[in-house]
């Protein structure tokens, strides 16, 4: 694909096996094709690892976590249960989310909680929040570790954001999907992956190795999920798809 952006006479070119579409510069179809590039070129720049969260390295695309902030007060979840914890950022981010909310608590749960990260995490004011629990995401100890953290009707939102190889995120969503409690989600980010195969810092295999076609293959297998986006609670745009790390990753519990 090829896209010109001609700022003089306000247009948007996009050339695709010889095929030309002009485009008006200032429009809905624009700025869906010039984000997509925006985000492609800033995941390989690592713009989403220059942020933090109170005190936290937080590596997510500040787009993501608003719209996460949107869900979650929607939805009000009891609990979150995150795979993958890194530096502990999401987890204070959800935390701090709770406190202002007055209700609930996170698990983060991750194959290995580098001791720095261990102690950041523990030391924060927001930690009476968080429990870690180490090991495998998909290691049946471990998950029945997480689901006994889970109290008898507590609403439960999942966010999976440790590896994401579409085997893996899978096996994640078959492991954690019975939590999901009905009109709450079960996230499966990073499905980016699928439009990064090209980039200097991609992978070719990630044209099909990635979380989105895992979520796609889930909503296939259990009629009780519904893949789409949340509906965004304000709006006064014609806009209608977010700017995002985690396309085709929202599944919703019916």
């Amino acid at each position: 694909m090829k896209l010109t952006i001609d700022t003089t006479e306000k247009t948007l070119t996009c050339e695709i096996d010889n095929q030309k579409q002009v485009l008006d510069l200032y429009t809905k179809e624009a700025f869906e094709l010039i984000s997509l590039q925006w985000v492609k070129v800033g995941w390989n720049q690592k713009y989403s690892y220059t942020f933090s969260w109170l005190g936290r390295p937080l590596l997510q695309l500040p787009e993501d976590l608003i719209r996460i902030q949107e869900v979650i007060y929607q939805v009000k979840p009891d609990i979150i249960i995150e795979t993958g914890v890194a530096h502990g950022g999401s987890l204070i981010y959800y935390a701090s989310l709770f406190k202002a909310m007055g209700k609930g608590r996170v698990v983060g749960v991750d194959i290995e909680i580098r001791p720095h990260n261990r102690k950041a995490i523990e030391k924060h004011q927001l930690s009476s929040f968080i429990t870690l629990v180490e090991g495998s995401s998909t290691d049946t100890s471990i998950v029945d570790e997480v689901k006994k953290l889970v109290n008898p009707g507590e609403t439960v939102l999942v966010s999976l954001d440790s590896c994401h190889t579409k085997q893996h995120v899978a096996d994640e969503l078959e492991a954690y999907c019975s939590l999901v409690t009905p009109g709450s989600y079960i996230i499966a980010t990073d499905g980016i992956m699928k439009d990064l195969d090209d980039v200097p810092r991609g992978n070719p295999e990630w044209k099909w190795d990635h979380p989105t076609a895992a979520a796609a293959e889930f909503a296939d297998r259990h009629p009780e999920f519904v893949l789409e986006q949340p509906k965004w609670p304000f709006s006064e745009s014609d806009l209608t798809e977010n700017v995002t790390h985690w396309p085709g990753a929202w599944l919703r519990r019916l």
